[in-house]
């Protein structure tokens, strides 16, 4: 792998895939610097999945408006970075499934895509993209396992049809390279070997494609 440059990679997956915890393992293990989502001081997130019609707009665009502003970040930094999350999700995942769901009318969905495009003029993609995969029951296990009180209420079925967005949008991914690791039946938290196999096939990803 080429250490005379910087890189930007960006970890993607389904809500529980374990995002956070693989950027913090990249993060430790390559000696760069994370950037996690904006959870714990999200003022909507706590009101949304209650109400997902009345507070969605207001997600997204929350979201959407930190991303951008961490992804311009990352990029003008000059430093290696590993970002949880991309901004990329809430467009292509997020946004798009509460709009087809009904919970997103049609007026904020055409406002919040206009803004996506335009933000995407400016923002350079990652140098590469990771896709955690994991199973709607992975999902739902690792989500009780870590027992944030606003998550308690997520259905499966809503899970699952953001399971399906991911996996279109994966398929027609074209911004840069990218990874797909399959988390099911791993513990890359606990088990170094797991661990271990995880960074080389991003290190050799890395080299394929940078020298």
């Amino acid at each position: 792998m080429n250490t005379h440059r910087s890189y930007f990679l960006a970890v993607a997956g389904n809500i529980g895939a374990g995002k956070s915890s693989l950027t913090r393992l990249l993060a430790d293990r390559l000696q760069w610097k994370p950037v996690f989502e904006s959870v714990e001081d999200n003022p909507y997130l706590s009101d949304f999945y209650p109400d997902m019609k009345r507070w969605s707009f207001h997600l997204q665009m929350y979201f959407l408006a930190n991303r951008f502003k961490h992804h311009r970040a990352i990029v003008e930094s000059g430093e290696s970075v590993i970002q949880d999350r991309s901004i990329y999700e809430d467009a292509e995942i997020f946004a798009r499934n509460l709009h087809e769901m009904g919970n997103m009318d049609q007026r904020d969905y055409d406002t919040y895509v206009s803004l996506f495009h335009v933000m995407m003029e400016f923002l350079k993609p990652p140098d590469l993209l990771i896709y955690l995969r994991a199973s709607v029951d992975t999902l739902l296990r690792q989500i009780n396992r870590r027992g944030r009180s606003y998550e308690k209420s997520i259905p499966r079925e809503y899970l699952e049809r953001l399971d399906g967005h991911y996996e279109r949008w994966i398929q027609s991914y074209a911004r840069g390279p990218l990874l797909v690791l399959e988390s099911d039946g791993i513990d890359f938290v606990n088990r170094k070997e797991d661990a271990d196999r995880i960074v080389a096939a991003i290190t050799q990803t890395l080299e394929r494609h940078y020298g």
